[in-house]
């Protein structure tokens, strides 16, 4: 069965070079991601700020299939990779982090090594 494309065509170029990555580096993780993405966008992870401080050590690679809200707050330098963020969430993890798009994550990191999904 084909797949349906989506309607957003960030996130069908997404899908693409996600299991185009997964292919060439031999890294499961984006695989994983993109099955995530293809579901309806009503089953797309959103993750508060404390669940990211509760299961996160300092330093460490977040990543987020889906948008993470404000709810809560960060207290670890940790980068965080989602779709999307919420503006007050933005701020939050910018003051002790940073914020990456999951395009960027994925550049950055071909083998997917050290990112821990949250879901």
């Amino acid at each position: 069965m084909r797949r349906k494309r989506k309607t957003n065509p960030r996130i069908d170029k997404l899908i693409e070079d996600l299991k185009r990555i997964a292919r060439e580096s031999s890294a499961p993780i984006w695989k994983d991601i993109a099955k995530r993405l293809e579901k309806p966008r009503k089953n797309y992870a959103e993750v508060n700020l404390s669940k990211i401080n509760r299961y996160s050590d300092a330093n460490d690679m977040i990543l987020v299939p889906g948008k993470v809200l404000s709810a809560g707050a960060i207290d670890k330098p940790v980068t965080v990779a989602a779709l999307g963020f919420s503006k007050k969430a933005y701020e939050k993890i910018s003051e002790h982090g940073k914020c990456v798009s999951i395009e960027e994550l994925m550049e950055n990191n071909p083998k997917g090594s050290g990112v821990k999904i949250i879901v």
